[in-house]
């Protein structure tokens, strides 16, 4: 079964920290290309952070840049994310995503599988 399961999500306060895990089954995973991307209520998906397949290439948003860090194992199949300093418009469902080429895209449409997401709520 294909499937990519974010974890780790929940409530924090503001300032505090979350680490997000995206473990992989059941498809390729060390070629490719992962990203978070996130979504608040009545907002649009946003790509958040991006790592190519070996690691060597990261990309951040310019809301998260300096507090958010993308990394990932490819031995266990797993890409993270590390989420410091957080703010309350970091509020969002976070979902990982696959996308078939080793480098990433910021474009959702361009990733062919996705988690079910994971609720990461900050209160003031």
């Amino acid at each position: 079964q294909v499937q990519l399961v974010e974890s780790g999500g929940g409530l924090v306060q503001a300032g505090g920290s979350v680490r997000l895990s995206c473990a992989a089954s059941g498809l390729p995973f060390s070629s490719n290309a992962m990203s978070w991307f996130r979504q608040a209520p009545g907002k649009e998906r946003e790509l958040v952070a991006s790592i190519s397949w070996n690691g060597g290439l990261t990309s951040y948003a310019g809301s998260v840049k300096g507090r958010f860090t993308i990394d990932r194992d490819n031995a266990k199949n797993t890409v993270y994310l590390q989420m410091n300093s957080l703010k309350p418009e970091d509020t969002a469902i976070y979902y990982c995503a696959r996308r078939s080429l080793p480098i990433s895209s910021t474009i959702p449409g361009q990733y062919v599988n996705w988690g079910q997401g994971t609720q990461v709520t900050v209160s003031e």
